[in-house]
């Protein structure tokens, strides 16, 4: 065992007892597999598990494999991809309040899906008529989207050092003036586009779940579970690197190749996320920072549990929005659920650190 990944506490490596680590992941665990099966048989119309996966001839099995599963599947690998960015860049940051589009991802992402819309473009097929296949039916707004994040990503790391500084405020501060830049050309954008094609847009842009194919999910999941496992693996150095690069680089960790991996991880999985839902904000937010205040900063217990509970929280807001469909006569964009619940709990939140600074 190397220095780097020496425990923090001769309780267990995380440390609490073993016993209650292990609980704590059951029970996230179950609150992941309640909501999940809330979210599959709950909506505007209630169906029946039962029936869905006995009969596949009845409208509760259409209903749930075409409509609610690939929702409900969307929304937990959106909502932990988001989490687990987020407690990775609150802890990279130092900053229990930083968000996961912080980085300016959302922006680029923002703007390459803003382009594809405003010209009206549908599927890669449009893009590239010559291509066939499954990536052909990909939706060509989530590749720009994709494209854009990227784009962005290799542009504040190049532009702020590659985050070798001995502290990443350089990508932070240029991924905030990415931000603004993308922002006055989203609003250029739309200023100039159809009428018809402005509701796509600001429809993209508040954040919504739709009904992705296998292929699309499958993809969508592998990346996630790709970025998510780096920022696990590397969490062990992230708790030391709290320390102080000095007191990090003594202990043998490689504090700027760390940080450059865990900046591009929490981008590229942020770009994933929001390449196939728009913004959807608060949830790489709100999640990180309770379980923060809950369990602590051990970012290898922090990754996992924000991953469960990152999920649960998109899958439940997703519920929200589409039992609030009778009362809008049309499906309400879970962005906008996610604001509503996470704004006032923000606040709270915030107000609560302020006294505690203060006393």
């Amino acid at each position: 065992m190397t220095s780097a990944e020496t425990p923090v506490s001769s309780r267990g490596a995380y440390g609490f007892r073993a016993s209650r680590v292990l609980a704590l992941f059951c029970a996230f665990l179950a609150l992941l597999c309640v909501s999940f099966a809330v979210a599959v048989r709950f909506g505007e119309q209630p169906i029946s598990l039962t029936a869905a996966l006995t009969d596949p001839a009845s409208s509760d099995a259409v209903i749930f494999w075409s409509l609610r599963l690939p929702r409900a599947l969307l929304a937990a690998i959106v909502g932990a991809g988001l989490a687990v960015s987020g407690t990775t860049l609150q802890g990279l940051l130092r900053n229990p309040l930083a968000d996961p589009f912080i980085l300016g991802v959302s922006g680029g992402a923002a703007l390459g899906a803003t382009l594809a819309l405003a010209v009206g473009l549908g599927t890669v097929s449009e893009v590239a008529p010559g291509l066939g296949g499954a990536l052909a039916r990909l939706s060509a707004p989530a590749l720009f989207a994709f494209l854009g994040a990227g784009a962005s990503i290799l542009f504040v790391l190049s532009a702020s050092g590659g985050a070798t500084a001995r502290a990443p405020y350089a990508a932070l501060l240029t991924g905030v003036v990415f931000n603004a830049f993308a922002s006055a050309a989203i609003t250029l954008i739309k200023t100039m586009s159809a009428p018809e094609r402005l509701g796509e847009i600001l429809h993209w842009l508040v954040g919504t779940l739709g009904y992705e194919r296998g292929n699309t999910l499958a993809l969508s999941a592998l990346l996630q579970v790709a970025a998510v496992g780096v920022m696990w693996a590397l969490s062990g150095r992230l708790n030391l690197l709290s320390l102080g690069d000095d007191d990090a680089a003594s202990l043998g960790v490689p504090v700027n190749a760390t940080r450059r991996w865990l900046l591009l991880a929490s981008s590229v999985s942020v770009a994933g996320a929001v390449a196939l839902t728009g913004l959807i904000g608060f949830v790489g937010l709100i999640v990180p920072h309770l379980l923060r205040l809950a369990f602590g900063p051990d970012q290898r217990l922090l990754v996992p549990l924000s991953a469960l509970g990152g999920a649960a929280f998109l899958l439940l807001a997703d519920l929200l929005a589409r039992l609030a469909f009778p009362l809008f006569n049309q499906d309400l964009p879970v962005g906008v659920v996610t604001a509503l619940l996470g704004g006032p709990l923000f606040l709270g939140l915030l107000r609560r650190s302020v006294r505690l600074g203060q006393t």
